[in-house]
C-alpha cells in the first residue's frame, strides 16, 4: 500500500489568491512561548472575544510552540474546544456565514480534491460561490487578511473539515466508492491485482496438482527418489534458516535509537478499519489515547462500513477531540479492508502513517520510535513492520499456538531476515509507511 499524492490544488489556486492575497502580503502566524492573552497566535486569539478560558488558549499555544505546529490544531486536537464551535467563532471573526445543516453543493466537486483542498463549490443562489474549511495556518492567513474589503467580499462560508467531510460523502458516495475501488488500477494498473476469479486458480492448481503426481508415478524409481530427496533437502533447508535466526541479532535495538525533538516529529496519520467491532471500541479508544506522540500531530481515522451501525453507536463522535475521526466508507464492493483504507488514505495528512487492527493495543512509544528509526533510517526506507505479540495465550490452546506463531515470526524470523537483508512478509497491522509529503 502506497501513500497517493494529493493533488486538485491547483483549481483553488485563483480562488485562495483573491481572498488572502499574493503569498508576500499573506500574515505569518510566529510561534513563540505565549507569555500571556497578549502573546496568542491569531489563529486563536480572536476566541477569546468569544468567551473562551484564556488559560486554554495560552496552555494550546504552548503546545503549538514546543511542538512545531499551529495553535488552532493544537487546540482543537487536545479536545480543548469542540470542532464546531470553533468554526462557527472563526466564522464570525470572519464575518462569513457558517454552513452546519445541510451544504447544497454545486457542479464541480469532487472526491478527494474538494477534501484535500478544504473547498468546494456551492449551488447557485447559495451565501456563497464556495464553502471553506481551512486547516492549521491557513486559519491565521484568513485571520489576517479580512481587513482588506476585496477579501470580505469574496469570503467563502465556513464549515469545519468533519462537516465538510460528511456533506462530500453524502452527496457523492458513488464517486467515493468508485474512488477506493478502483482508482488504483486505473492510474498503475501494474500495481494493483486483476480482478480475475478464484475458481480459475482454484482449477489451475487442482491441475497443476494432478499433473505433478501423475508425473511422479510415471518417473522410474531412481528419479522418483531424487525428486523425493531434493524436496526433503528444501524442508531441510527452511528449517535450518530458521534455526540459525536464533543466533541473528535484532538490526536495531529501541535502546539505541535517539528520540526525536517534539518540534522534529512529524505528523502521524493512523487508520483504523472497523466492522462489527462495538465490543472492544472502548479499549481501542484508550489505547490510541494513551499514544505518546503530540496531540496536534496525530491524525486518528476510525473507519467504518455504512451497514455497520452497532460499530457506529458504541463511538463517542461527540466527545471525540478532533485528532481523532470517523469516516464512514460508502456502500459498496468488494467489501475489504483495503477498500476502506482507499477512501479515507487521499484524507491523511501524515508524513508517516501505520494501520491498527481493532483489536491492537500498540506500545504508547511505538510511533516515536517508527518516527526515529526513519529519521535514521535510508530514505529508499518506505516501510517497517512492528513487533506484534500475542497477550492472550492462556486463553485455549489455539491461543497458546498463535502466540508460539507470533513469537517466532516477529522475535526471531523478521528480525534475522531485517540484519541479512532479505524481504520481510509484512503483516495485516503494525506497519509503518513514509508517506511523500
Amino acid at each position: 500500500m502506497l501513500l497517493s499524492e494529493r493533488g486538485g490544488g491547483d483549481w483553488l489556486t485563483p480562488l485562495l489568491y483573491h481572498v488572502l492575497g499574493p503569498p508576500g502580503e499573506r500574515g505569518v502566524s510566529v510561534q513563540r512561548p505565549p507569555a500571556g492573552p497578549a502573546a496568542l497566535p491569531s489563529e486563536i486569539a480572536f476566541l477569546l472575544a468569544e468567551g473562551v478560558d484564556g488559560r486554554l488558549l495560552v496552555r494550546a499555544a504552548a503546545a503549538a510552540a514546543t511542538a512545531g505546529t499551529d495553535a488552532a490544531t493544537a487546540l482543537l486536537n487536545a479536545g480543548l474546544i469542540a470542532e464546531s464551535a470553533y468554526y462557527e467563532a472563526l466564522a464570525r471573526a470572519l464575518g462569513a456565514p457558517y454552513l452546519d445543516g445541510p451544504i447544497p453543493f454545486g457542479l464541480g466537486l469532487r472526491f478527494p480534491d474538494s477534501l484535500v483542498a478544504g473547498l468546494a463549490p456551492l449551488a447557485p443562489g447559495s451565501v456563497s460561490p464556495w464553502v471553506l474549511a481551512p486547516r492549521g495556518r491557513a486559519i491565521a492567513d484568513l485571520l489576517d487578511a479580512p481587513g482588506r474589503a476585496p477579501c470580505r467580499a469574496a469570503m467563502p462560508a465556513i464549515t469545519s473539515p468533519t462537516r465538510l467531510r460528511e456533506a462530500v460523502f453524502a452527496a457523492i458516495p458513488e464517486q467515493v466508492a468508485d474512488h477506493a475501488a478502483h482508482d488504483l488500477r486505473r492510474r498503475a494498473p501494474e500495481r494493483a491485482t486483476a480482478p480475475e476469479p478464484a475458481l480459475r486458480w482454484l482449477l489451475v492448481l487442482a491441475l497443476a496438482v494432478t499433473a505433478a503426481l501423475c508425473l511422479c508415478a510415471a518417473l522410474p524409481p531412481p528419479l522418483a527418489r531424487a525428486v523425493v530427496i531434493a524436496g526433503q533437502i528444501l524442508f531441510l533447508a527452511m528449517a535450518a534458516l530458521r534455526i540459525a535466526a536464533l543466533a541473528i541479532a535484532a538490526p536495531v535495538e529501541p535502546e539505541a535509537v535517539a528520540p526525536l525533538a517534539e518540534a522534529d516529529l512529524p505528523v502521524y496519520t493512523v487508520l483504523v478499519p472497523l466492522h462489527r467491532e462495538a465490543a472492544v471500541v472502548p479499549d481501542l479508544l484508550r489505547a490510541l489515547s494513551a499514544l505518546d506522540y503530540p496531540a496536534a500531530k496525530l491524525d486518528i481515522k476510525l473507519l467504518l462500513e455504512a451497514d455497520d451501525a452497532e460499530t457506529a453507536s458504541a463511538l463517542p463522535r461527540d466527545t471525540l477531540p478532533a485528532r481523532f475521526e470517523v469516516i464512514t466508507v460508502p456502500p459498496g464492493g468488494p467489501r475489504t479492508k483495503p477498500r476502506a483504507l482507499n477512501a479515507a488514505l487521499p484524507l491523511a495528512r501524515g508524513a508517516l502513517l501505520t494501520v491498527y487492527d481493532a483489536e491492537d493495543v500498540p506500545d504508547p512509544g511505538q510511533l516515536r520510535l517508527a518516527a526515529a528509526l526513519f529519521a535514521r533510517l535510508p530514505a529508499r526506507t518506505a516501510c517497517l513492520q512492528g513487533r506484534l505479540v500475542i497477550d492472550n495465550a492462556g486463553d485455549s490452546y489455539l491461543a497458546r499456538v498463535f502466540a508460539l506463531e507470533y513469537a517466532g515470526l516477529f522475535d526471531v524470523l523478521n528480525p534475522a531476515f531485517a540484519r541479512c537483508g532479505l524481504p520481510v512478509p509484512l503483516g495485516g497491522t503494525s506497519m509503518h509507511l513514509r508517506g511523500i509529503r
